[in-house]
Parts: C-alpha cells; structure tokens; sequence
C-alpha cells in the first residue's frame, strides 16, 4: 500500500454527459425504445395512465351538485354510454406503499452466519431483529427495506412478507395467491418467477405447490388488469418466492433481484471462489477489524481481501449494482437516488492499514488484480504478490489472517509437508497473529499441530465447513 496520503483508494467513476440517455433525437423527435428500456417506459407509462384515470373519492358527488340545471356537458361515462359496458373493466390505480408502513422482512444468509447477520441488522438500526434458520426476520418501512439492499454484507437477499395463511390442501395456495393485491407490485408489464421451497411441509409436490402459486398471481392479475404476466425464469421482473413449513404457507416479494452475494466486481471467480458475503462473514467471525493489517496467504482471486478492503472504506456492498426493487411498480427513483448519494459521501477515500494477499497460482493473482479493478479501488490498495505462503515474510508485527486454503479436490496433489511447513512458518514468524481458516478438512488443525482456540460451523456451498480459530505464539500451544 502507497504509504502517500493524497493518493485516494477508492475510485469513482461518474457518467459522462455523453453516456447520458435522453427521450428526444437530433431531429426533435420522440426517441423509440427498444428491449428492456421498452418495456420499463411502457410499465410506467400505463401505471401513470391508470392512476390519472382514476377519479378522486368524491368526484362523482362533486360533478353531480356542481352542473347547473340545463346543462348539456356529459361526464366521461355519459360521452362513452352504453359502450363503456362492452369494454374490459380499466385497472385500478396501484396501491404504492407508504413511507410509514412497515413491513415483516425475511434476510436469507449461508448457515452459520445467523448471529453475525442479527448484530449487523441490529447496528444498522433496524427492530424486531429475530434469528432464525438460514437467516433472519426484521421490521422495516420501505425506506429501510431499501437499505438494508444497500448496506447488509451477509444477507442473500431480502425478502418482504406479503401474504399468509394456514393451508392444508394445494388449492389453500392457489386462494391465498389469489386474494393478495400482487397489482400493487408488479402487473401484465412484467415478467414473472415463483420459487418454493419448504421445512417439514405435509404437501407431497413442491412443484405443484409452485404452480398452483403461480396461477393464483396470474389469475389475479388477470381478473384485475386484463392480462396475465409472462414467466421468465432467467431475468424476471417481478420475484416471488413461497415458503412452506408444517402449517403455514407464506408469500414473499424478493426485491433484490439477483442474489445480494453479486456486488457486480467479480467476474475472474478463480479456482474455488467464495461467495462474497461467505466472505464478509469470515471477517466478522474472526473478529477482525479495520485498524488491523489483514493477510490471506491463499487468497485465489482475493474476495476475502476485496471485501476487507470496501468494509474499511465503508463501501456499500451494493452501492454498484442493480436491484429488482427497481422495475417494481412503486419504485421511488429519486428516494433511491438520494440514499445512494449519502452513502458515497460517507466513503473513506483510503486505507490506514495494509492488506496483503498472495497466492502460488500466477493467474490466480492476476484474477485478483483485474477484480480491484472492477471493484472500483486503487491498483495499490491491495497488495497482491505470486509467493509460496511457506516462504512468506509477516507483512507487520501483528495482525489478522483470514483464508480459504486448498482443501478436498482443489488440493490435489500439493506438497504432503505443506501443512506442517506452514505451520512450522507460522510459529517462527507470526507470533501474536490472529489465524482463522475455513476448511472442510476437519482433521487440518491436527496437521498443524496447533489447537483450535474456537471452531464455527458453516457452510461453504454444499460443503460442510469449519471456521478455525488460532492464536499464534512463537512456541507453539505444546510448549505453551
């Protein structure tokens, strides 16, 4: 790290004017939209011509008393006469939510990050913050909802609860999927996913759960607007995901979109990578902090790094990416707009302590010098070098280690001595350090020859994993 204070670590690239959309052409004339533009111009457009087409609550009285006797004028209804009848009944105005309204919230997270994920909730101030399985339950109002895309590092996405019943039977889906006002959200404009999943459900098809979901939204968007939205497995506009348990069925509204992990830097993902908030979960078991120097001697691509790095400068985990909030229905842009501005002015513009990372793999480093790129950071804020971690020197007298080594497939056949040499690399040169690992391999602290201090269960994908802990003194603990 550049030791330089005017040299900033964080890079913002604004938009040129150039690069700047506009509605009109050269000539004057309406621009035509094409694609996804398309089809968010006509979304607004028609919600905008719904909601001036519906009267206020006393127009009709109003217009009634105010008409002088003689008067010729027609009302609309009066001009349109008996044909209004033969037309399909016009979509009421969506119900957009309000600022005040709170909401039941549900943040799925990898298994073992339930605790770290209630303190991050709760220090970002939100209530009711309640663990549960593979996540957690909170309260927001929609502002909050907002945020908590925005700020949580460990949330896979944020879920907003928006209908729940007892069900005993599949058609008790298909009735509750029906009677939720689906149009306040989302209409025939856009595309449509259903996910299910379940805990202890007494239903015997969870896709035939889905589809029954699925038809109670298209009915009901139907019978109100006319039309039905098409599926889209792949990039929908509009998410929803059912979760059913011994008792209750449960709809919820996904408006992040693609998973929170995806914070829109990484795309050389290495040999085995982690998922970033897997990552930023590492971090906050192991207690590290920002004032500490911070070392991966396996860092692969370097998400554990990066994300290191955008936690020290208070980086937004989504401060650069889209979310599926945005093509819903009662997206408030210039809300979004001014949320994301304060949170860039509360960035660090550089780091105070060096984080280090190497790897044997060349290309591996050179992954992770592409991925600071994208992730919108200095070349320098980071330092990635091609060693042998059993030939790597202490970057400072102490500090943190967090890692993701070899293990299982990915480590082959490495070096037999490498745990041992390492370990033996360690007690000379890194007394007073911090060691967390994440592995599969729960015979590795043994291979070490060092006790584990604490151990953490989680989840690294499929595999099932351990979070080891150490406290590296310059004898050993066998000698200690």
């Amino acid at each position: 790290m550049n030791d330089s204070t005017s040299r900033k670590t964080l890079s913002l690239k604004p938009k040129t004017g150039a690069a700047r959309s506009t509605d009109t052409g050269p000539d004057g004339e309406r621009r035509k939209r094409s694609g996804a533009r398309a089809r968010q111009a006509a979304i607004q457009e028609r919600a905008q011509q719904v909601r001036d087409d519906a009267p206020a609550p006393d127009a009709p009285a109003a217009r009634a008393t105010s008409r002088a006797p003689g008067d010729r004028r027609a009302t609309r209804d009066e001009r349109n006469g008996a044909a209004a009848g033969d037309r399909p009944r016009r979509a009421r105005a969506p119900r957009e939510p309000r600022m005040a309204e709170t909401f039941q919230i549900f943040a799925p997270c990898p298994h073992g990050l339930e605790e770290a994920l209630s303190l991050e909730l709760q220090a970002l101030g939100y209530e009711g913050v309640a663990e549960g399985r593979a996540g957690c339950h909170f309260q927001a109002d929609w502002t909050g909802v907002l945020k908590a895309n925005l700020y949580s590092r460990l949330a896979t996405r944020i879920l907003v609860q928006v209908a729940q019943a007892n069900v005993h039977t599949e058609d008790d889906i298909l009735a509750l999927a029906r009677q939720t006002e689906w149009e306040r959200w989302f209409g025939p404009d856009h595309s449509l996913r259903v996910d299910t999943s379940a805990i202890h459900s007494p239903m015997r098809s969870l896709q035939y759960c889905n589809l029954r979901a699925k038809d109670g939204i298209c009915d009901r968007l139907r019978e109100r607007e006319g039309a039905r939205p098409d599926i889209d497995t792949v990039r929908p506009d509009a998410r929803v995901h059912l979760f059913l348990d011994e008792r209750q069925a449960t709809l919820y509204l996904d408006v992040s979109g693609e998973s929170l992990f995806k914070r829109g830097w990484r795309l050389d993902k290495g040999e085995a990578p982690l998922r970033e908030n897997l990552a930023a979960g590492l971090l906050a078991l192991s207690g590290w902090t920002p004032d500490a120097p911070l070392l991966d001697p396996f860092c692969g691509s370097g998400t554990i790094l990066i994300e290191a790095a955008w936690i020290a400068l208070g980086v937004p985990p989504g401060i650069w990416r889209p979310f599926g909030f945005e093509r819903l229905r009662p997206h408030d842009a210039r809300l979004w707009r001014h949320l994301k501005e304060d949170a860039r002015a509360h960035i660090a513009p550089r780091l105070d302590q060096p984080l280090v990372g190497s790897d044997i793999n060349a290309a591996a480093i050179e992954a992770a010098r592409a991925n600071i790129d994208r992730a919108h950071l200095s070349p320098d804020s980071i330092r990635f070098e091609v060693c042998d971690a059993r030939q790597l020197p202490p970057p400072a007298e102490a500090g943190w280690i967090v890692t993701n080594p070899p293990y299982g497939e990915r480590l082959g056949d490495h070096d037999a001595d490498l745990w041992p040499q390492w370990a033996t690399q360690l007690k000379q040169q890194y007394g007073g350090w911090q060691l967390n690992i994440i592995t599969s391999d729960l015979e590795l602290p043994s291979q070490l020859r060092l006790k584990a201090r604490r151990r953490y269960p989680l989840h690294n994908g499929a595999l099932d994993c351990r979070l080891f802990q150490f406290e590296l003194v310059s004898a050993g603990y066998r000698n200690r």
